[in-house]
């Protein structure tokens, strides 16, 4: 299970067994707000300037940008590395916008949960539920093992569907036949996001490494584009990560939920040991 201990790192990133009877630690509730009605306000759309962009490219940018305030959702991962193709995963994400994420990852020819990862904006829990053991870390542990920049908006963008590492205000944008291209050049990566010029969806999102010694690369296809409660939302999608090692994922959601009351709780069992 120790390759879905890695893809449990990475899906915080890209990504309790207990009796009746178990004391239980609680770690935290996060409770969304009743209302699900989400109104968009200026301050939640992205900033575009004028001068960089068509207002074409401009509007598909902002409307397809996923502003939101609760995400529940079921996915099946599929994986493979240097290695080869490891276990099946079932995971399920839950989102309370810029509050908690918490994941749920099941080996799925088991059907056993064999991982659960609590983040908050400056810590990640995980707890090992077949060892019986629980890890307590800062997302800047996370960073220094990873060496990427995450924070939590980082990661809540990447298992939402949003680009990252991409700065609208200051990227360079050309127009193809078919596409638009944006392109940008921040401290660590450089991106080139692609959009469909027919439907305005993100189709590709490409990054390399800024310092070309390290050939740090990662790859996301979009595919697969359905309405969730009034969401254009990219159900199928295709990461391939590669420096020294690679692994491809691929990611195929099966239930998506926007904007509904949520409540997240995490508690960790007593008799699980620290690590």
């Amino acid at each position: 299970m120790k390759q879905i201990k890695n893809i449990a790192f990475l899906i915080v990133l890209i990504g309790s067994f207990s009796s009746c009877g178990s004391a239980k630690k609680v770690i935290g509730t996060v409770i969304s707000p009743k209302d699900s009605t989400y109104i968009l306000t200026n301050s939640d759309t992205m900033k575009v300037s004028e001068s960089s962009l068509s207002d074409s490219l401009r509007n598909s940018l902002n409307s397809n940008f996923i502003n939101f305030k609760t995400f529940n959702a079921k996915l099946k991962i599929e994986s493979s590395d240097n290695k080869g193709k490891n276990p099946d995963i079932t995971a399920i994400v839950k989102i309370v916008k810029d509050s908690a994420i918490w994941i749920s990852l099941t080996a799925t020819i088991l059907n056993i949960e064999v991982y659960r990862v609590y983040i908050t904006p400056d810590s990640v829990i995980l707890l090992d539920k077949r060892a019986k053991e629980v890890q307590y870390r800062s997302l800047d542990f996370l960073q220094s093992v990873t060496q990427i920049p995450f924070n939590f908006t980082t990661i809540q963008n990447l298992l939402i569907g949003n680009p990252i590492f991409f700065d609208i205000n200051k990227a360079d944008y050309n127009r193809t036949v078919n596409n638009f291209t944006g392109f940008y050049v921040g401290s660590e990566f450089k991106h080139l996001l692609t959009i469909d010029k027919q439907s305005n969806m993100i189709t590709h999102s490409k990054l390399d490494d800024v310092d070309a010694g390290r050939q740090r690369t990662a790859s996301i296809t979009y595919e697969s584009y359905n309405i969730a409660d009034g969401i254009n939302f990219s159900s199928d999608r295709k990461i391939f990560i590669a420096e020294q090692n690679k692994i491809d994922l691929n990611l195929k959601f099966v239930r998506v939920e926007f904007n509904k009351e949520l409540e997240i709780n995490f508690s960790v069992p007593k008799s699980y040991k620290a690590n």
